[in-house]
């Protein structure tokens, strides 16, 4: 059973919205931490030559352009609108951008580069998942910016389930993925560094999922993932404990196959069914 409903925020933390009630953008470039400069002018210059004239637009998001990103620990993320579909050929060139600048720069522990195409992300089908995230999360780097062509959001309902309302088919995947990162043999570098690139990942989803359920009668938006273990747990305070965990797994993630499995056979199952409940199901993409 859920908690007792109210929305005291945890201390000092700003519930994001601006003065109509909508969700605030967040991140600039004025932001982005000196250690990390050098790497964002690089991926910008290297966007440029890997898509020329299919390029529309370029952006950061994460903790680069929100000012929190922290050396050798945090990873470069970028997405990439192209004026057609993005080809075979496009995603290979976004998997050689990101090697090369995970290789080329320490500051950074990976890179990450999403690939749409500017008529998906500015889609009615998108509007409240792909088409939020550029106008609320991501900081313009190249181009026009879409979110000239995108609506203000509120943290209601709509959007919880259109963001987030997909955990279900997300766990059939991780399931998946986690049988191919447990089945390398014990000490082998490459297998331990999948694993935790897939508790990273997961913590992160599950994170966010929780929060995006109670967001609408917290109303508010924040992008800290402890932050949003604090919130979730005001509303579920039986499954606080397991949130704050997997926030901090998020940051620090290791590589125990068991952490992985408590998330598809438990606190995922249940988190997908509430959601259901709470906010139906997201709308099915092609």
């Amino acid at each position: 059973m859920a908690g007792t409903e109210h929305s005291r925020a945890p201390r000092g933390l700003d519930r994001g919205l601006d003065p109509q009630g909508c969700i605030e953008r967040e991140g600039s470039l004025g932001r982005i931490p000196q250690a990390f400069r050098p790497v964002v002018a690089t991926a910008r210059d290297r966007i440029l030559d890997a898509f020329g004239t299919r390029l529309h637009s370029a952006y950061l998001y994460g903790s680069v352009p929100r000012g929190t990103a922290r050396v050798g620990r945090s990873d470069l993320d970028l997405l990439v609108a192209l004026r057609q579909e993005p080809t075979e050929a496009d995603r290979a060139g976004a998997r050689a951008l990101d090697e090369a600048l995970d290789l080329e720069f320490p500051q950074i522990d990976g890179s990450g580069t999403l690939l749409h195409s500017r008529t998906r992300l500015l889609s009615d089908l998108e509007r409240y998942d792909l088409g939020w995230f550029v106008a609320c999360l991501c900081t313009p780097l190249l181009g026009e910016d879409l979110a000239e062509y995108l609506p203000h959001y509120r943290p209601d309902s709509l959007l919880a389930r259109e963001t987030n309302g997909d955990l279900a088919l997300r766990l059939q995947r991780w399931r998946k993925q986690i049988e191919e990162v447990t089945g390398g043999a014990s000490g082998d570098a490459a297998t331990e560094k999948a694993r935790r690139s897939l508790v990273r990942g997961v913590s992160r989803h599950l994170v966010r999922t929780g929060f995006t359920l109670v967001m609408p009668r917290w109303n508010g938006w924040t992008s800290d993932l402890h932050a949003m273990a604090e919130v979730f747990g005001q509303y579920y305070p039986e499954r606080a404990g397991q949130m704050r965990s997997a926030a901090v797994a998020a940051y620090e993630p290791g590589s125990g196959p068991a952490v992985l499995r408590c998330y598809v056979d438990d606190l995922g199952p249940w988190l997908a069914e509430e959601y259901a409940r709470v906010h139906g199901v997201k709308a099915s993409r092609p």
